[in-house]
């Protein structure tokens, strides 16, 4: 029986509050956009299947973490538990940009002994005649730390498939060579989930069938 999705991936994301983070999350995964979010409180948790190649599903658990810092202890524990992650920054807000170091160090502090791979999004790039930082630099940025780098905007839908499909992509591919291993205790990836084969009744009724000699 085929599989329902092949494995489970648990990404968390991370950014300045205002950074856009939820708005990104629910284009993703509701294929919406919301004029007005409320902050986030503490942790949501959204889910979504992509599929990677044709026949091969990746289930996404999510996890859309407050920016504010008073809720930085609840951020940190769902670290460790998580392979994937984006790191969010607003084109239009540098102090966002520069904060991109602060959350990769807490980020990779909490995670030991596992690691995450990240992917930086600058986000609100609709917003381009306010542009704070640009590509270059973020892309800059984005190679001295080995991530990927994608400029995506919620409110216009631009390379939001793009950026999560791919983070999900390049865990696959370490995952498919063993560099990322399903271990217990370990919520940043799980084995795929296989439908229970439901027999007709006739199947039932034969399985049950007992030798009376």
């Amino acid at each position: 029986m085929e599989a329902i999705w092949l494995y489970q991936f648990r990404l968390i994301v991370i950014g300045d509050s205002t950074v856009g983070k939820s708005c990104l999350i629910r284009r993703f995964t509701e294929g919406r956009f919301a004029q007005v979010s409320d902050p986030t409180v503490g942790v949501d948790f959204f889910s979504r299947l992509v599929e990677i190649e044709p026949g091969k599903r990746i289930k996404l658990q999510i996890w859309d973490t407050a920016g504010q810092e008073r809720f930085r202890s609840i951020t940190r524990a769902y670290y460790r538990n998580s392979v994937g992650g984006l790191l969010l920054f607003d084109i239009t807000n540098r102090r966002s940009f520069q904060n991109v170091h602060e959350w990769l160090e807490e980020a990779r502090s909490h995670v030991q002994p596992h690691s995450i791979v990240f992917l930086l999004v600058g986000h609100k790039c609709d917003l381009e005649p306010q542009r704070q930082v640009s590509r270059q630099e973020a892309e800059k940025l984005a190679a001295a730390y080995g991530m990927r780098y994608v400029e995506t905007s919620a409110r216009d839908a631009i390379n939001v498939e793009k950026a999560f499909t791919e983070l999900t992509r390049d865990i696959f591919e370490l995952v498919k060579r063993g560099d990322i291993t399903i271990q217990e205790g370990w919520e940043g990836v799980k084995s795929g989930f296989v439908p229970n084969v439901v027999h007709s009744s006739e199947e039932v009724t034969k399985s049950d069938r007992r030798c009376l000699c």
